[in-house]
């Protein structure tokens, strides 16, 4: 941090949003080495992603077979 800043340590508070994190959830995604030398900031990698959704083909759900029940076999 700037020297400028003022910060005091010894009143700092470790983990504090953690709870609130594993109870929200995040959207923070974390990128390999390589894959992140590709992009020099997040906006890079949004523009990358929007493209790519742009370009998805809609998937169809699949058919679905009812399920039925085989009846016991007499004898």
């Amino acid at each position: 941090m700037r020297a400028e800043y003022d910060f005091d340590y010894s009143k700092a508070e470790r983990g504090r949003y953690y709870k609130r994190l594993l109870k929200e959830g995040s959207n923070m995604v974390v990128l390999d080495r390589d894959v992140a030398k590709a992009f020099p900031d997040s906006a890079s990698v949004n523009k990358a992603l929007r493209s790519m959704l742009k370009n998805k083909r809609p998937q169809r759900a699949a058919a679905r077979t009812p399920r039925t029940r085989e009846k016991p076999r007499a004898g």
